[in-house]
């Protein structure tokens, strides 16, 4: 087997140890993320105060891919995955302390240095496919883009799992100090193989650049705030909250459920081009990624009209579950569509400076649509929250209408 991984390309070796490093650190991030749910939720913790745990999570991921693309094409991509992943068993430790000190700020604070290292893993490992696929090979950079994105969320289903097998097994710190472990071993490994100069813009960028972008770059990216602010306004809080309040599932069905979803997710983004005609030798455009919102747009709607006209039946119940499977697999599409032209509109010379700016796009939508899930969701309602949707996803739409026909 090492044999064979030897014999490879140079190029094909690295995006394997950028993918080993992705897929380890999104695991972790997963676990991470339900063994916190799950202790706190045993603690007594209501599922709003738990979502507000993860709120600095979200909004040092707006700042992190500002400045980590920055940072990507000055010191090198190999370098901001690194600091990445030490982060990463930084935030594990934090919560190695005795329990006595898990106090709320303390958690929170473990969640932001989280944060910032899953935004500065991100946006290295989708930086890193951009250079090391040859130039004009679009069809082979969409497959590998669609692979990692997608890989990357079944993952993050599958460390859902993974925390709360741990915890029962383990225990929290058990669970906690078992992850720290392996991750450093990732780390060390990454440390000693990834390749020195990789994404090492060949000018020094000005900090200034950061907000200079292409037309098609700016468009994009608002786009990809609006898309995933429509999901996260109903997903993040509003829907687990309604499963167990309103369905009646326990914590562990609401967290097995969601789980699959992501799962189910994750392998609809990894066949994504499959869906949009790269089979039949299409490359996808802006034309592409507008056709694809339009219909997303209509999903929350219907979802909302049918829970309406059923209200207080099992038919409601129907069809929200149906319809968050419609959703999870189009959202799935157009999720992996966006992480393909972004790295394709992205400059060639510091590319992480414009897929950094990109994902702090996405991170503001997923910091705004975890803020409004919460809000809307305790003043209004769940179907509030799908009507919210509705609205984001046609903004989504309009401005897709402005990216570029190849």
């Amino acid at each position: 087997m090492f044999a064979t991984i030897r014999a490879l390309p140079a190029e094909i070796r690295q995006y394997l140890i950028v993918t080993g490093n992705y897929w380890a650190f999104t695991l972790t991030d997963g676990a991470l993320r339900m063994l916190v749910v799950l202790h706190f939720h045993q603690l007594g913790y209501s599922p709003l105060a738990i979502a507000m745990l993860f709120i600095f999570y979200e909004f040092f991921g707006v700042v992190t891919n500002l400045v980590g693309g920055y940072l990507g094409a000055r010191l090198g991509l190999n370098r901001t995955m690194n600091i990445g992943l030490g982060l990463q068993v930084a935030a594990l430790l934090m919560l190695l302390v005795p329990s006595a000190w898990l106090t709320v700020p303390w958690v929170i604070a473990a969640q932001a240095v989280s944060g910032i290292a899953k935004d500065l893993n991100k946006m290295s490992a989708k930086s890193s496919v951009k250079m090391l696929v040859a130039k004009g090979e679009e069809g082979r950079l969409y497959k590998y883009i669609a692979l990692l994105t997608g890989s990357k969320n079944a993952l993050k289903g599958a460390g859902f799992f993974l925390g709360g097998a741990l915890l029962a097994l383990l225990g929290f710190q058990g669970a906690i100090g078992l992850m720290a472990a392996l991750l450093s071993l990732v780390w060390l490994t990454s440390i000693i193989k990834l390749k020195q100069d990789l994404g090492k813009a060949k000018y020094k960028p000005k900090f200034s650049e950061l907000f200079s972008k292409s037309r098609a770059i700016n468009i994009l990216s608002a786009a990809r705030m609006c898309l995933f602010a429509a999901r996260d306004v109903w997903f993040v809080v509003a829907l687990p909250v309604y499963l167990a309040s309103q369905f009646g599932w326990d914590h562990y069905a609401v967290g097995g459920f969601l789980a699959l979803w992501v799962i189910g997710y994750g392998a609809v983004q990894s066949v994504a081009p499959r869906l949009t005609g790269k089979a039949s030798g299409v490359v996808p455009d802006g034309r592409t990624a507008l056709l694809w919102a339009c219909g997303l747009a209509f999903i929350p709607a219907a979802i909302a009209l049918l829970m309406t006209a059923n209200y207080a039946t099992e038919y409601s119940q129907a069809a929200l579950l149906l319809g968050l499977l419609v959703f999870g697999v189009v959202f799935a599409v157009n999720s992996s569509l966006h992480s393909y032209l972004i790295v394709s509109y992205a400059s060639d010379d510091g590319v992480s400076l414009d897929v950094g700016f990109y994902y702090m796009a996405n991170a503001m939508g997923r910091l705004l649509g975890t803020l409004l899930s919460g809000w809307v969701y305790q003043q209004f309602g769940l179907i509030a929250c799908l009507w919210i949707s509705t609205g984001l996803l046609g903004a989504t739409a309009l401005l897709s209408v402005g990216l570029p026909r190849r």
